[in-house]
């Protein structure tokens, strides 16, 4: 009963006084990188971004193989599929907050770059390289560097329920 009563919280003061409210206690983790996991509201808008250009790039699949020669609309119309594939992909695992959305991220990534590298090779000098160029600039680059910093950063952990 000593021994009880010696390590008796009431006698070592351990419990807070009812004036005065209990302070949570913050636990260091000693890691910097878990500020960087995506959180709800993190997710969100590139979330959407990449999920509405998987959607734009649907009509554009039709004007390809509608205006392109047979042989090289099929190259083409075959990566941009591609590349919508991977774009929905990653981007509705992102909106569900599925942390497996790092896989088709890279790989949208990855065709994007491939996409802007050959739509440059590929122009001829004049209003097409110039259209090429602007559309490496202004959508394929942008969203490959996007895919390629949601592939690289680590998952949310899922919620527990």
């Amino acid at each position: 009963m000593a021994l009880l009563t010696y390590n008796s919280p009431a006698t070592k003061g351990s419990y807070p006084h009812r004036s005065a409210p209990a302070r949570p206690t913050r636990i260091r983790t000693g890691h910097r990188r878990q500020s960087r996991i995506l959180t709800d509201t993190g997710r969100r808008r590139p979330g959407r971004i990449l999920t509405g250009a998987g959607l734009v790039l649907l009509p554009w699949l039709g004007y390809l193989a509608g205006t392109l020669p047979p042989a090289e609309a099929a190259a083409w119309v075959t990566l941009d599929t591609l590349e919508a594939a991977a774009l929905l992909l990653a981007g509705t695992r992102l909106l569900r907050g599925d942390p497996r959305h790092r896989t088709p991220a890279a790989a949208a990534a990855l065709l994007l770059l491939t996409d802007a590298c050959l739509d440059l090779a590929t122009a001829t000098p004049g209003t097409e390289l110039a259209t090429a160029l602007a559309m490496a600039i202004g959508a394929e680059l942008p969203l490959a560097a996007l895919c390629a910093t949601l592939a690289a950063r680590p998952a949310a952990a899922p919620h527990s329920r």
